[in-house]
């Protein structure tokens, strides 16, 4: 059996096209909407919304700002723009209308942060499923899924205008988590709660991790546990136990699909 994961595809449908190619299936973790391109600032929705200026400070807050002033910056930018919530939706379904419908068939799919997943129904068909929150099998081997990432423990999502990042209260993430059950292998967007995989080396800080993920590799020993989000991560890869905590790659960058084979 092969399967092909990626994460944090990012608009790029081109390579996701390609994807499967080989494989028995495909597994994307999330993470399909370009919404800012920190590669081309005149890309992305923010920049063909709102300028190469908004979209360049929206990447220097992120990493740079004082707490709350890249929240407070955005939403004053989006205030600026007529309907702003129906503009980014038909945005997010226009990329959508082309990432969706370049995945081949079967695959397995389920949003990262970066995603609007009250849209994902309207594209589920035979040979895609949107498993999040579910055990499923595949090649004899019991695939978990998790999409979205959580919340530090007690901050509640603030939202700083039309586009609202998929970001999950702590307890409803690891109560989603420990609801799976057994399963061979553990598929998330985030990284377990292992520093080294989720410090960002570009960004020098942590990105969102989960403990529940942890708890569940602890817990369970799946064979892998495979997630995203970390696009430039302190380590790719670290053994638990007996578990490989994997991160399957920056899609966007990469255009290579991990390769699980058993």
């Amino acid at each position: 059996m092969r399967v092909h994961v990626v994460s944090d595809v990012h608009g790029n449908v081109e390579a996701l096209a390609r994807a499967g190619e080989g494989a028995d299936a495909l597994v994307v973790l999330g993470d399909l909407v370009e919404y800012v391109d920190y590669g081309d600032p005149a890309a992305g929705i923010l920049g063909r919304v709102l300028g190469s200026e908004v979209s360049e400070r929206f990447a220097h807050l992120r990493t740079h700002g004082a707490p709350g002033e890249l929240i407070a910056y955005i939403r004053d930018a989006w205030s600026r723009v007529q309907d702003a919530d129906a503009v980014v939706e038909d945005a997010v379904r226009e990329q959508y209308d082309l990432l969706f419908g370049a995945m081949t068939a079967p695959t397995y799919a389920i949003p990262g942060n970066v995603d609007m997943p009250r849209l994902w129904p309207e594209y589920e068909r035979p040979g895609l499923s949107l498993p999040d929150g579910n055990v499923v099998p595949v090649g004899g081997l019991r695939f978990g899924f998790v999409g979205g990432a959580p919340l530090p423990a007690g901050q509640m999502l603030r939202r700083s205008g039309p586009w609202t990042p998929h970001l999950r209260n702590a307890e409803e993430f690891a109560a989603a988590v420990h609801a799976l059950g057994p399963v061979d292998v553990l598929c998330s967007h985030v990284p377990p709660a292992v520093p080294e995989l989720a410090f960002d080396v570009v960004s020098r800080r942590p990105e969102a991790a989960a403990s529940a993920l942890l708890d569940v590799v602890h817990r369970d020993r799946p064979r892998a546990a495979l997630f995203g989000h970390v696009h430039q991560p302190l380590a790719a890869r670290v053994r638990v136990g007996r578990t490989e905590c994997v991160n399957v790659g920056h899609f966007r960058r990469t255009g290579v699909p991990y390769v699980l084979r058993w």
